[in-house]
Protein backbone atom coordinates (compact mmCIF):
# COMPACT_ATOMS: atom_id res chain seq x y z
CA UNK A 1 0.00 0.00 0.00
CA UNK A 2 1.33 3.44 -0.68
CA UNK A 3 -0.22 6.78 -0.42
CA UNK A 4 -1.20 8.03 -3.48
CA UNK A 5 -1.63 11.85 -2.61
CA UNK A 6 -2.33 14.01 0.15
CA UNK A 7 -5.22 16.98 -0.06
CA UNK A 8 -5.07 20.38 1.71
CA UNK A 9 -7.49 23.33 1.25
CA UNK A 10 -5.96 26.81 0.61
CA UNK A 11 -7.67 30.02 0.73
CA UNK A 12 -5.40 31.44 -2.12
CA UNK A 13 -4.65 28.53 -4.55
CA UNK A 14 -2.82 30.38 -7.24
CA UNK A 15 -0.41 31.80 -4.50
CA UNK A 16 0.15 28.18 -3.07
CA UNK A 17 0.78 26.69 -6.26
CA UNK A 18 3.39 29.23 -7.03
CA UNK A 19 5.17 28.43 -3.95
CA UNK A 20 4.92 24.80 -4.42
CA UNK A 21 6.43 25.58 -7.94
CA UNK A 22 9.19 28.34 -6.98
CA UNK A 23 10.70 26.80 -4.07
CA UNK A 24 9.61 22.83 -3.86
CA UNK A 25 10.27 22.18 -7.30
CA UNK A 26 6.38 21.18 -7.90
CA UNK A 27 5.08 20.55 -11.78
CA UNK A 28 1.13 21.09 -11.67
CA UNK A 29 -1.30 19.71 -14.10
CA UNK A 30 -4.34 22.28 -15.72
CA UNK A 31 -6.41 23.64 -12.78
CA UNK A 32 -9.74 21.53 -12.20
CA UNK A 33 -13.21 23.53 -11.32
CA UNK A 34 -16.60 22.57 -11.18
CA UNK A 35 -18.65 25.41 -12.18
CA UNK A 36 -21.68 23.90 -9.99
CA UNK A 37 -20.10 24.11 -6.74
CA UNK A 38 -16.88 26.62 -7.45
CA UNK A 39 -14.14 23.70 -6.30
CA UNK A 40 -11.20 24.08 -7.89
CA UNK A 41 -7.80 22.16 -7.46
CA UNK A 42 -4.75 21.44 -8.87
CA UNK A 43 -2.63 18.00 -8.41
CA UNK A 44 1.31 19.19 -7.79
CA UNK A 45 3.66 16.22 -8.78
CA UNK A 46 7.45 16.45 -7.52
CA UNK A 47 10.14 14.48 -8.99
CA UNK A 48 10.53 10.74 -7.21
CA UNK A 49 6.40 10.38 -7.66
CA UNK A 50 4.57 12.26 -4.17
CA UNK A 51 1.52 13.80 -5.20
CA UNK A 52 0.02 16.99 -3.26
CA UNK A 53 -3.49 18.05 -3.99
CA UNK A 54 -4.60 21.53 -3.43
CA UNK A 55 -8.21 22.71 -3.07
CA UNK A 56 -10.11 25.88 -2.77
CA UNK A 57 -13.90 25.98 -2.37
CA UNK A 58 -16.60 28.92 -1.32
CA UNK A 59 -17.47 28.86 2.29
CA UNK A 60 -14.20 26.76 3.82
CA UNK A 61 -13.44 27.18 7.52
CA UNK A 62 -10.02 28.66 8.21
CA UNK A 63 -9.77 28.05 12.15
CA UNK A 64 -6.11 29.01 13.57
CA UNK A 65 -3.15 26.63 12.99
CA UNK A 66 -1.16 26.82 16.33
CA UNK A 67 2.37 24.67 15.91
CA UNK A 68 1.36 22.45 18.75
CA UNK A 69 -2.38 21.08 17.43
CA UNK A 70 -3.57 17.94 16.83
CA UNK A 71 -4.10 16.32 13.26
CA UNK A 72 -1.18 17.12 10.31
CA UNK A 73 1.53 19.17 11.41
CA UNK A 74 3.89 19.55 8.97
CA UNK A 75 4.70 18.38 4.93
CA UNK A 76 8.16 17.27 4.34
CA UNK A 77 10.66 17.59 1.50
CA UNK A 78 13.77 16.24 1.19
CA UNK A 79 16.52 18.88 -0.50
CA UNK A 80 18.87 16.19 -0.80
CA UNK A 81 21.75 17.33 1.30
CA UNK A 82 22.70 19.67 4.32
CA UNK A 83 23.97 22.28 1.89
CA UNK A 84 20.20 21.70 0.25
CA UNK A 85 18.62 22.56 3.43
CA UNK A 86 20.93 25.36 4.38
CA UNK A 87 20.22 26.99 1.13
CA UNK A 88 16.71 26.70 0.76
CA UNK A 89 15.76 27.48 4.06
CA UNK A 90 17.67 30.63 3.52
CA UNK A 91 15.94 31.12 0.32
CA UNK A 92 12.85 31.01 2.16
CA UNK A 93 14.01 33.09 5.33
CA UNK A 94 15.06 35.56 2.67
CA UNK A 95 11.96 35.50 1.08
CA UNK A 96 9.96 36.66 4.31
CA UNK A 97 8.84 32.88 5.90
CA UNK A 98 9.40 32.25 9.27
CA UNK A 99 12.00 29.83 10.08
CA UNK A 100 10.62 28.20 13.14
CA UNK A 101 13.89 25.55 14.15
CA UNK A 102 16.74 24.98 12.55
CA UNK A 103 18.77 24.20 10.10
CA UNK A 104 19.97 21.71 12.99
CA UNK A 105 20.69 17.87 13.57
CA UNK A 106 17.56 16.43 15.56
CA UNK A 107 18.03 14.08 18.34
CA UNK A 108 16.65 11.47 16.19
CA UNK A 109 19.74 12.20 13.62
CA UNK A 110 17.86 14.03 10.68
CA UNK A 111 19.28 16.74 9.40
CA UNK A 112 16.39 19.83 9.23
CA UNK A 113 14.60 23.13 9.07
CA UNK A 114 11.18 24.24 10.01
CA UNK A 115 9.41 27.15 8.22
CA UNK A 116 5.62 28.40 8.67
CA UNK A 117 4.95 28.94 5.17
CA UNK A 118 2.03 28.30 3.14
CA UNK A 119 -0.98 30.43 4.95
CA UNK A 120 0.63 29.26 8.97
CA UNK A 121 1.23 25.63 7.68
CA UNK A 122 4.61 23.97 8.67
CA UNK A 123 7.14 22.98 5.90
CA UNK A 124 9.74 20.84 6.74
CA UNK A 125 13.17 20.83 4.75
CA UNK A 126 15.33 18.04 5.45
CA UNK A 127 18.76 16.70 3.71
Amino acid sequence: MKIEHVAMYVNDLEGAKGFFETYLGATANDMYHNAKTGFRSYFLSFDEGARLEIMNKPSMEDPEKTLNRTGLIHLAFSAGSHEGVDELTTRLRDAGYEVVSGPRTTGDGYYESCVVALEGNQIEITA
